[in-house]
């Protein structure tokens, strides 16, 4: 738990700081949080919407069909009342007994002149442009229209069979829409059969109450029903129509003219689509071009009459194509008693109109914020060179605050240090800095918390932190003391293996500056001869300043919980268990450091990477007095060799430990300060190899692989 809420923290801290310099991130975190919270609304406003819409259709459908069925039972009502008529019911009687009109000839029996006088009235009330009396044998035997006189159509023709027979089953019935079978004048005063018609019949009886005959009354489904069935438009693509089970529709298109120009229906004059359109789908958009490849009574029913034909009412908002292949959604429902179906539809883009502008407005939104993330992004970067250029410009003034920059001195993986002096002390310092191409948040993270810490430690041999801060260029620096010394690794690059009296007491120094950072729950991970300086401190020889507090960690800690350190100086733990590190890893390598100043070699040499990592994990280092090819004091081998045991258990448990080991060591070199700072007068002015001025910085001094420092 406590790793895990350190884990939490960590990242929130990362988050928090990158977000901080990383200004163009924002416009696209609005962005996806935006495009987030548009796609919910716009999910929720769609399910909304669509419930909504199903409703209406199914609603306004209710309301067409409710119509539909008034009219319908308004039309039998009249046909039964004219056909209970007392005159009427005389009348049919005596021309039921009369003789057949097939073949009649002359003028018309006065009981059908006067039927057609006592009719005349209710039909032109009513709207009926003719009446059709037909007997037991389905005859027509009397009709305003002399033509009809003995034909049998009205009683074996398709859709006319059934419903005479209803009726002389005793009941009142209205056909749905039929195609005329007798020649009629049409909308276009045209005499032609198939014109467009509906019968309301209703059952003749007479004084004993037995069915002796069937009155139909003949009237136009373009006039009525049509009109009851366009009341149901909505919006300016929305239409209801009624339609049979072949697909066939049976009443007025309000796109007549659209559909001539589509090629649906015949460029004629008066071409309408009543009892002329099939409801097929075309497979593709015909208004955006689409052309069929099957004539159309080959093509399928579209999916709303398939729908109602096969199954119970319904809706869909989800879309599918009409007979025109444009996007609809509609609502059905079947009339079974009147073998017809009635639809209402709509197109989907006018449906979902205010949907389709709210995701427009969305997308400019976004596209807005993507537009100004790119112009955050771009501006960013421009604001970040011409930074870089005034960094550069800075360095190259030899100018960071207060400090007049004098000389570089060493760069590392992340930093580069300079000599420098203070504007008002005047005091030699060496200032690093993170190099300007390498300013990243995790970088300058890095690069405050080394400071941060070197600053808590106070031990004479730990390096001094003297200030800490960064220019108006955004140059982030701080300075130490500086140090006119050379580090072990060059010590002994140069000048061979070290006397043992000078090794024991580099050791305890070293020993006095890890002490205090292990007090202070810090393990540095780190210790190498490059990391440690060798300085003249005033009338004092062979000061040892520990450097480089870049990789420390806490104990018990989070830290770096990679493998980190340099190979050639790492304990089996930090290779194996980077996160477990103790003081006693630093220890490890405080004895491999002594095994190389001894005897101007590392403890393993290996031809890799990998062997020698191996090494460090399972090989016993030869004792130093067998390279060094002298006896080496057995105190001080013993204490170098436990430092370097595998077991950490066995090693020297604290860095005063080890220090009270190698204070009981007697060297008989007989190095003392006299000769070190005969050494010194030699090596700082004189004619020998000179040592390079050094910082004390926190850098790397990379030698090939014998010296790397890794991070992981």
């Amino acid at each position: 738990m406590t790793w895990a809420s350190k884990s939490v923290a960590h990242t929130i801290d990362s988050a928090r700081t990158f977000l901080k310099h990383q200004i163009w991130v924002w416009p696209i975190i609005a962005v996806v949080l935006l495009s987030t919270i548009g796609l919910f609304v716009r999910g929720a406003i769609e399910r909304t919407m669509k419930a909504s819409l199903a409703s209406e259709l199914e609603t306004l459908l209710g309301v067409e069909a409710a119509m539909v069925d008034t009219w319908l039972a308004g039309q039998r009502l009249n046909a039964e009342s004219l056909a209970n008529d007392r005159t009427t019911r005389d009348l049919v009687g005596q021309l039921v007994t009369a003789a057949p009109a097939a073949g009649r000839t002359g003028e018309r029996p006065e009981a059908e002149a006067q039927l057609i006088e006592a009719l005349a009235p209710a039909m032109a009330s009513y709207d009926y442009d003719a009446f059709f009396l037909l007997d037991k044998k389905r005859d027509v035997i009397a009709s305003s229209e002399p033509a009809a006189i003995g034909k049998t159509e009205y009683g074996s023709a398709p859709g006319f069979a059934e419903v005479i027979t209803r009726a002389f089953d005793g009941h009142a019935v209205v056909s749905r829409p039929l195609p005329s079978v007798l020649p009629m004048t049409d909308h276009l005063g045209r005499l032609r059969a198939g014109v467009p018609i509906m019968l309301a019949v209703s059952p003749v009886r007479d004084d004993n109450l037995q069915v002796i005959g069937a009155l139909a009354l003949r009237l136009r489904p373009d006039k009525e029903f049509t009109r009851i069935l366009q009341l149901g438009r909505t919006g300016e693509t929305g239409e209801t129509y009624a339609f049979d089970s072949e697909g066939l529709m049976l009443s007025g298109s309000r796109f007549d003219e659209a559909m001539i120009l589509l090629g649906i229906l015949p460029d004629e004059p008066g071409s309408r689509s009543i009892m002329r359109l099939l409801l097929r789908d075309p497979g593709g958009d015909m208004s955006q071009g689409h052309r069929p490849t099957k004539r159309r009574a080959e093509l399928p029913l579209t999916k709303l009459v398939a729908s109602a034909i096969d199954g119970p009412p319904g809706s869909d908002v989800e879309g599918y194509r009409d007979y025109r292949g444009v996007n609809q959604v509609g609502a059905w429902r079947w009339l079974p008693e009147m073998g017809m179906g009635l639809a209402t539809e709509m197109d989907y883009a006018e449906a979902y109109r205010p949907l389709t502008i709210l995701q427009r407005t969305f997308w400019g939104l976004f596209t807005l914020l993507g537009l100004s993330s790119v112009a955050i992004f771009l501006f960013t970067l421009k604001v970040a060179r011409l930074r870089r250029e005034a960094q550069v410009a800075a360095i190259e003034a030899q100018q960071l605050g207060q400090y007049r920059l004098e000389q570089r001195l060493g760069a590392g993986a992340m930093g580069v240090v300079y000599k420098a002096r203070h504007a008002m002390l005047r005091r030699p310092t060496a200032v690093k800095m993170i190099e300007p191409q390498k300013v990243t948040p995790d970088a300058l993270a890095a690069f405050e918390r080394e400071v941060q810490i070197t600053s808590q430690l106070c031990h004479p041999n730990t390096v001094a932190i003297f200030d800490y801060g960064h220019t108006p260029e955004g140059l982030f620096y701080y300075a130490m003391e500086y140090l006119d010394g050379i580090s072990l690794q060059d010590l002994v690059d140069q000048y061979g293996p070290q006397p043992v009296g000078r090794v024991v007491d580099l050791l305890l120094q070293v020993c006095g500056s890890l002490y205090e950072a292990h007090t202070m729950g810090l393990v540095h991970r780190d210790i190498k001869p490059a990391n440690i300086m060798l300085n003249r401190r005033g009338a004092d020889p062979d000061v040892v300043k520990v450097l480089d507090f870049g990789l420390v960690k806490e104990v018990d800690g989070d830290g770096q919980r990679g493998m980190a350190g340099t190979p050639l100086y790492m304990s089996p733990e930090a290779i194996q268990q980077p996160a477990s590190v103790d003081p006693r890893s630093d220890l490890y390598a405080v004895g491999a450091v002594g095994y190389f100043l001894l005897t101007g070699r590392v403890v393993f040499e290996a031809r890799d990477m990998n062997e020698l990592l191996e090494f460090h994990l399972g090989k016993t280092p030869q004792p130093p007095s067998a390279i060094r090819g002298e006896n080496v004091p057995d105190e001080l081998e013993d204490a170098l060799l436990a430092c370097l045991d595998k077991n950490r258990a066995k090693r020297p448990q604290t860095a005063r430990e080890l220090a009270v080991r190698l204070e009981k060591v007697v060297a008989g070199d007989g190095w003392n300060v006299e000769k070190a700072d005969l050494w010194w007068n030699q090596h700082e002015r004189g004619t020998a190899p000179k040592a390079k001025p050094a910082a004390a910085t926190a850098t790397k001094t990379v030698r090939g692989d014998q010296a790397a420092t890794i991070m992981q």
